[in-house]
């Protein structure tokens, strides 16, 4: 007997960020993003996993001339607390004299980020903006900041659009923290 379905989204969810209101922050990113960079043929790089579903509902609301790449490292795997900066792919295109948009999910320390950024910039970017979906509102500030960012979330574990619980939710259209 196959196991009963969780929830979608789990019952003891609280609502952080409305779908609409991902879709109003999508639309504020793109344009800024695009009254930066829309005549630079910037590479966009997308951190895996988690910055899939922000770049899949991002990019084609960026209408200009891109390239589009991705790194896959991670800090968590399926756990909750942040541990060594695993490389696992990329990225893949020429980056020497190139603008640069590195996608993801969140901000929350940024060593992540951060560390990725300066790979780039070692691979001779000739610079590196920062988009993230979502940033924490931490007492201390992040190892790097954001160009642009979509919303502001509480310190709490957060997850949906993109951002996961165990592997599972990404694919949830608004974004929710566990109960308290």
């Amino acid at each position: 007997m196959a196991e009963p379905l969780a929830p979608y989204p789990p019952a003891e969810a609280d609502l952080l960020v409305s779908a609409e209101e991902v879709q109003a922050a999508l639309e504020r990113i793109a344009r800024a993003v695009t009254a930066d960079l829309a005549d630079r043929n910037p590479v966009v790089i997308t951190v895996m996993t988690g910055g899939l579903v922000f770049a899949g509902q991002l990019l084609p609301r960026l209408r200009f001339p891109l390239e589009c790449d991705y790194v896959h490292v991670r800090r968590y795997g399926r756990g909750t607390q942040g541990g060594e900066l695993q490389w696992l792919a990329g990225p893949h295109a020429e980056l020497t004299g190139r603008s640069v948009l590195l996608l993801d999910d969140i901000l929350d320390e940024g060593q992540t980020l951060d560390a990725v950024r300066k790979a780039l910039l070692e691979r001779g970017a000739r610079e590196v903006r920062i988009a993230a979906f979502s940033r924490k509102e931490r007492a201390s500030p992040p190892a790097v900041e954001a160009d642009y960012v979509g919303v502001a979330v509480p310190d709490r574990f957060v997850f949906g659009f993109g951002m996961d619980v165990d592997g599972a939710f990404r694919n949830l259209p608004a974004v929710y923290a566990m109960g308290r």
